[in-house]
């Protein structure tokens, strides 16, 4: 049986206006409440109800944490709290230009309450255990001192990488001298490796020495506090989980390093953020590499090569999305975000838009970190939003590949855009943005209906041209909503679209001259793109099954294929085709087919006379032989190291009376 929900609305201090009874059938709300200070003067209405027995939506971001608080208190008081939820409609619709549209903005706020009732997905989760071992690198004073903040609570070994002098040895840390040369590993699991390594001598009197150099030595920790100056042992530092890098050139660096490191002791939780099925990797086949899309993103190095498919260090990983993004076969995907979840957003949205507008609107993702920040900060103190852009707020932009806002134009939005918090989060999105490009200007659309931006252009209206009034039904994968959403955008594709180098669409191009139809390029095809004829030599080709893995082109003896990136939407690219096929040799003796025949002539014509021996001799028939009449006639050739001489004449009884 579903619980009743009660809607409470704000309008918050009444800078906002709010449809009642659209709110209410996004919510599926059995009533709702309008005040004017949810979190002022009204905040009693808002304790009622958390009291009663519904569960309670509150149309309030800002103050989020104070409901909760409020739902926590009133639970201690009578042992019973109505289930809480909330969301922000005034910073995302609400809060926007003077002269923006009020049926835009009530259809927005309706579109993102509409979207937060869908079913959040779960991502499982696991324990990392930190002992609180903690190894300190870099110079004497910084190194020593870091040691003295946290050695209350950690367990410290200092491994100091110069000859400063130590004035007093502390039984509260261990100290080494030596140079760190690798690191490896996360939170309660780093090894380490140094060169040149000495340990102190704590004993005896007067100036304190070291022992004896081992020329190479390894070490594990828990928490890994790097002081040496230089760049970051990871790339992505910010992302590995107990890995801490002073920057030399802040200023209370240790202070604020060493105020979270000391909390890095005891159990954690940490969130499987992908999933991986092996079976669809198409990396690489009998050590032929294809795909390493995932392994070129991944910023923290998690991802590694082992064997036909690639391996994810799940401690590393920080759930970015990149690695899901850009896999062809989706054999890596993401349990937060999964692309059926974000789809099932983008098109609940546009829905729910459409339904009170009549109009397409314009999608942005953003992070709900800074990017959240910057569209509160433009709703506060600047027009805020365009009414027309709907905002979705994802943990990490680098999620978003070409088949997500390929999803958003089948959605029907006009535009979609990707707020990127940084430089690396530009980078890392350029690619997929530059491919769904490629396939709007294959449509004849405009390339700039999608486009990374910056904050202040959230601002901006947008372009109504070229809307795309009609949804597409995006039922699939990632790339069967592609294909069909490419093939809704264009009236007639006469030709496949051409796109850039590397995308996981294309074609297969083999030059006849070169091959030989071994075959090696179907056996190893990790998709089944590439096939053979059942009754003779040729290989087939299904384009839409292709991801240009790149496996075929590394394995081919002959180097006789080519990548041909492109996109055919066409029903063509659906079935086999052959791309290179011949007439099979028939076997001189039987008539039996076998073999190819270019093959055959080749054999012969570079032994024939060319060796000794097939030097005037009739071997070189037994080339033109199938398995079977070339044993045959190798057996009872007149030349055969297996014949025996001449069988002798039965005798019988008459030739003893006849001599």
């Amino acid at each position: 049986m579903t619980a009743s929900k009660t809607l409470l609305l704000c309008t918050c201090d009444k800078s906002q206006s709010l449809d009642q009874k659209a709110l209410q059938t996004a919510a599926a709300a059995e009533q709702v409440i309008v005040v004017d200070q949810l979190c002022g003067t009204d905040m009693k209405t808002a304790a009622e109800y958390l009291s009663g027995n519904s569960d309670v939506l509150i149309a309030c971001g800002q103050q989020a944490a104070l409901f909760e608080r409020l739902s926590e208190d009133i639970e201690a008081e009578t042992q019973h709290s109505a289930p809480l939820g909330t969301i922000d409609i005034r910073d995302r619709a609400g809060w926007s230009a003077p002269d923006a549209s009020p049926k835009r903005l009530h259809a927005k706020q309706a579109a993102l309450i509409a979207a937060s009732q869908l079913p959040a997905p779960m991502a499982p989760v696991k324990t990392i255990q930190s002992s609180g071992v903690c190894c300190i690198v870099g110079p004497t004073e910084q190194a020593i001192r870091m040691a003295e903040l946290v050695q209350d609570e950690l367990g410290v070994t200092c491994v100091v990488n110069d000859s400063g002098p130590i004035q007093l040895p502390s039984a509260g840390y261990d100290v080494a001298r030596g140079q760190l040369t690798a690191a490896q590993g996360a939170l309660g699991n780093f090894q380490l490796e140094f060169a040149q390594l000495q340990t102190l001598n704590p004993a005896g009197r007067g100036a304190l020495g070291f022992g004896e150099i081992k020329a190479t030595a390894r070490s594990e920790c828990d928490v890994f506090i790097d002081l040496r100056g230089v760049g970051p042992a990871f790339p992505s530092h910010q992302k590995r989980n107990g890995y801490f890098w002073a920057d030399p050139a802040k200023t209370g660096e240790l202070e604020r390093i060493a105020l979270t490191a000391r909390d890095r002791v005891g159990e954690f939780e940490k969130t499987v953020f992908f999933r991986l099925e092996e079976s669809l990797c198409a990396h690489s086949r009998a050590n032929k590499t294809g795909c390493t899309r995932c392994l070129d993103v991944c910023p923290t190095e998690a991802i590694f090569s082992a064997g036909d498919h690639i391996q994810i260090d799940s401690d590393i990983c920080a759930g970015c999305g990149s690695c899901a993004a850009v896999c062809p076969t989706s054999a890596v995907t993401m349990n937060e975000t999964p692309f059926e979840a974000v789809t099932q957003a983008v098109e609940t949205m546009a829905r729910v838009y459409r339904e009170h507008t009549n109009e397409s609107p314009r999608l942005v993702f953003h992070t709900l970190g800074a990017g959240a920040d910057a569209i509160a900060y433009l709703a506060r103190y600047d027009d805020g939003l365009a009414d027309d852009l709907i905002p979705l707020g994802l943990e990490h932009v680098d999620r978003i590949g070409h088949a997500e806002i390929m999803a958003a134009f089948g959605a029907g939005y006009a535009e979609v855009l990707i707020l990127a918090d940084n430089e690396i989060d530009r980078r890392a999105v350029t690619a997929e943005v530059e491919l769904a490009q490629a396939m709007l200007k294959g449509t004849h659309n405009s390339p700039s209906r999608v486009r990374v931006i910056e904050a202040k252009e959230l601002c901006a209206a947008g372009d109504n041209d070229g809307r795309v009034s009609e949804p597409v039904l995006l039922v699939g994968g990632r790339r069967d909503i592609t294909r069909v959403t490419v093939a809704a955008m264009a009236d007639k594709i006469e030709a496949p679209i051409p796109l850039p180098a590397g995308a996981p669409y294309g074609a297969i191009e083999i030059d006849s001259d070169k091959c030989t139809l071994c075959l090696a390029c179907v056996s190893l095809c990790p998709t089944g793109a590439l096939g053979d004829h059942p009754d003779r030599p040729e290989v087939q080709f299904t384009e839409n099954a292709c991801v240009q893995c790149g496996v075929c082109d590394s394995t081919c003896p002959e180097t006789a294929i080519a990548l041909k990136p492109q996109l055919d939407v066409s029903k063509d690219a659906l079935s086999a085709r052959a791309l290179h096929g011949e007439e099979p040799f028939e076997c001189i003796s039987c008539g039996a087919p076998f073999g190819v025949a270019s093959t055959i002539n080749r054999i012969v014509e570079k032994l024939e006379n060319q060796h000794w021996m097939y030097t005037n001799a009739d071997n070189v028939q037994l080339i033109k032989m199938c398995d079977d009449c070339r044993v045959k006639s190798q057996f009872h050739g007149q030349n055969s190291p297996m014949a025996g001489g001449e069988r002798p004449r039965v005798r019988t009884s008459d030739d003893y009376l006849d001599s």
